[in-house]
């Protein structure tokens, strides 16, 4: 009986000491995968001469500036410690010649000897709570057992200066980064109980925070309040890949993220990032903000954050591997798609063979990322409606340093001696009505513009079709005496430009230079079409610049750049009141396909270009997409009338005179409800509508309900 209650009395013990023991296994699995991961850098053993060549008697680097610790010099003094990382995994890489190396190891002591002697801060928060405790960290991980305890433990505070209270752990990309750099320290430190509430921390970051910083329920995401678009930047190297390495080195073990934590972060991948990103392959440059005055590579993006997903769900597993095929080379882009990320205002449109976008602002979001630290101090105006147009990707690759940055393509712009200080730059917007009507394959683009910086006015809008798209503007106005531009494109020369002028076809002399009565231009596979022969600006020739130019940022290269630029633009004169334009872009098509179609503008009407409605029709495809700016009615084909009682955007599809399609979207965000009346009768009920029918005036009244909460500015599309 004693013997019985012993063993009894005892079991919990036993449980409690085997429970320790399957979780510090676990532990050991995750901080292997981790230095398996740092150790995965290729090495060169060139590169690691070169590192210890530089390095000086005290342990400094040649080339380092080490008293300058303001916000503009970047931090060079992270190359310190990340050549101290390069330095530890050749030393513990059995392929590099410097495997164990006594001298190597010496450096490497002598170097972060050095920096803990030292504690170099720097003036940017950045520098301190992310910069150096990563590099510090992943030096302790790779070969910190090997290193004297004293410079070890005189390393730590340094580190942990990325701790949940440090003022970057906000909620948004920099927090999963911060919580990810204490978690690998506290593996390190092996404190497994610290380390599960970290996790959990990590794991719970995965959420919509609709309204605030992170991700928006449309699947666009905000670093800050402004609301600006940082999908691209922190939204997906600092927030979803970072939340995807951490996924993977738990998966498996007791700390495994839930199924439903990774599935959702699936769809932020495929609805939000990628769909930000040309064919999924590419960074999309309209997504940038201040990194844009940064020279850049071109590469497909990696597949690593994929295959990472694919250990942990199957989730929409068949997107997921047609991504990674498209990034590997091995297949073509065949996705069309429209998508308006409402909370962001930009709207993004794909075809097999292009893909375009339209960035905006509102009174609910700001224009643009402010120029912190030096970087994207002549951006004042790449969200004022700024379209972009992309067949490979690369058709502005490293453009900036020669840009005029006050003809981006899409935009009206006033064209001042110079544009004003970067700390102008961030502006509050001035309208409502900005949004987009989309079924998420076809949509049109509404933006009722008044710029914050120097108070044009102008309604704009796009018309997006599967081979072709229209851009009108109209009600465009300006008080001060200086010219007021709309870009079609500014973009880098890979081509003759071709016109047809006065009915003939000519090559158009390099040079900057009016043209009158031209129906269409011809550049790199791109047509532009003008509906009505009209006079335009061209410019193409060779134009020079400095990256130093376009950012306040200390180290920048001062070398004059030169790049063949293709720029077409109208200009509107000075002081323009209600002037207008109207253009038809045509990708990927050759000069003898444009000659032809251009002829009967592609089956192409324009309805209305006025400020109180704009629209188009595609005779070909029976699409008419509408965009009211008040209440008001149109005829759209021949016995067909649309009338809206209210300030909306319209999206319908025909067949033989009978609607076979409605989709409707509310800009303003201000309507619970939108009525619209068509010609014919509709005798139909859904979910979110219900329909009226006047016998006598055979037309159907379409009541609509109109999204709401955080899906306000949603397009609603009616099943008929």
């Amino acid at each position: 009986m004693n013997s019985l209650y012993q063993r009894l009395s005892i079991l919990p013990m036993l449980l409690l000491l085997a429970s320790i023991c399957l979780a510090q296994n676990d532990v050991l699995v995750i901080k292997e995968r981790i230095v398996a991961d740092l150790m995965s850098t290729k090495i060169s053993d060139s590169a690691v001469e070169a590192i210890m060549a530089r390095m000086n008697d005290d342990g400094s680097f040649k080339g380092i500036n080490y008293e300058d610790l303001s916000r503009t010099a970047s931090f060079p003094h992270g190359g310190h410690t990340r050549d101290l990382v390069y330095m530890a995994k050749a030393y513990k890489n059995k392929t590099s010649r410097f495997y164990q190396s006594k001298p190597l190891k010496e450096l490497i002591v002598k170097g972060l000897t050095y920096w803990v002697k030292n504690d170099f801060v720097g003036d940017n928060w950045h520098d301190n709570q992310i910069t150096t405790p990563t590099n510090l960290g992943d030096l302790m991980l790779v070969i910190g057992d090997e290193l004297p305890k004293d410079l070890v433990t005189g390393a730590q505070p340094m580190i942990g200066r990325a701790n949940m209270d440090a003022s970057g752990a906000r909620p948004s990309g920099d927090r999963i980064v911060i919580a990810g750099i204490l978690a690998q320290n506290l593996l390190f430190q092996n404190d497994y109980q610290a380390f599960d509430k970290i996790i959990k921390i990590i794991e719970g970051e995965l959420k919509f925070s609709t309204g605030e910083r992170g991700l928006q329920h449309d699947y666009s995401f905000h670093h800050r309040v402004d609301r600006v678009n940082n999908t691209s930047s922190y939204g997906y190297g600092k927030y979803a890949n970072a939340y995807g390495d951490w996924s993977f080195y738990v998966a498996g073990t007791r700390y495994a993220f839930s199924k439903e934590k990774i599935n959702q972060l699936v769809d932020y991948y495929l609805d939000g990032i990628y769909k930000q990103m040309v064919y999924g392959i590419y960074e999309d440059i309209s997504v940038k903000n201040r990194s844009i005055s940064g020279k850049a590579t071109f590469h497909p993006q990696s597949t690593l954050e994929i295959e990472r997903l694919l250990i942990s769900t199957d989730y929409r597993k068949a997107e997921l591997e047609e991504i990674i095929r498209l990034r590997k080379g091995e297949a073509k882009p065949l996705a069309s798609f429209a998508k308006f990320f409402w909370q962001t205002e930009h709207f993004v449109f794909q075809r097999p063979r292009f893909y375009t976008t339209v960035r905006m602002f509102s009174t609910r979001n700001r224009n643009m990322e402010e120029p912190y630290n030096g970087p994207g101090k002549t951006t004042h105006h790449r969200a004022d409606g700024t379209n972009y147009l992309m067949l490979k990707g690369d058709e502005y690759h490293n453009i900036w340093p020669v840009y005029d940055w006050q003809k981006i393509a899409g935009t009206t712009i006033l064209q001042k001696k110079q544009l004003p200080s970067p700390d102008q730059i961030q502006k509050e917007g001035l309208t409502d009505f900005v949004g987009a009507v989309t079924d998420g394959l076809y949509g049109a683009v509404a933006f009722d513009f008044k710029s914050p910086h120097d108070g044009v006015k102008a309604k704009k809008a796009w018309f997006f079709f599967d081979e072709e798209y229209v851009c009108l503007g109209t009600g465009i106005e300006s008080k001060p005496d200086m010219p007021v531009v709309t870009t079609i494109n500014q973009v880098l020369m890979r081509s003759d430009v071709r016109m047809m002028q006065d009915g003939e076809v000519k090559n158009v002399p390099t040079g900057s230079q009016r043209f009158d009565k031209v129906k269409w231009v011809h550049q790199d596979k791109v047509g532009y079409i003008f509906p009505e022969a009209t006079t335009v600006n061209l410019s193409n020739r060779p134009e020079t610049g400095r990256w130093s130019d376009i950012t306040d940022q200390k180290n920048i290269s001062k070398e004059v750049v030169t790049e063949p630029v293709f720029a077409l633009w109208f200009n509107h004169g000075n002081k323009p009141a209600n002037a207008s334009y109207q253009y038809i872009v045509v990708p990927d098509v050759s000069e003898q396909q444009l000659a032809e179609t251009g002829k009967t503008n592609r089956s192409i009407e324009i309805l209305a270009n006025t400020s109180d409605l704009q629209g188009v029709s595609h005779r070909q495809s029976g699409l008419t997409q509408l965009a009211f700016y008040k209440s008001g009615a149109i005829d759209i084909a021949k016995g067909v009338n649309v009338r809206m009682d209210s300030q909306g955007m319209a999206m319908l599809r025909m067949k033989n005179g009978k609607l076979t399609a409605l989709t409707l979207a509310d800009p303003s965000r201000k309507l619970s409800r939108i009525t619209l009346s068509l010609t014919g009768s509709y005798p139909l009920k859904g979910d979110n509508y219900q329909t009226l029918i006047d016998k006598k005036q055979n037309r159907t009244l379409f009541i609509v309900d109109m999204p709401q909460g955080v899906y306000t500015g949603k397009s609603v599309e009616l099943k008929l």
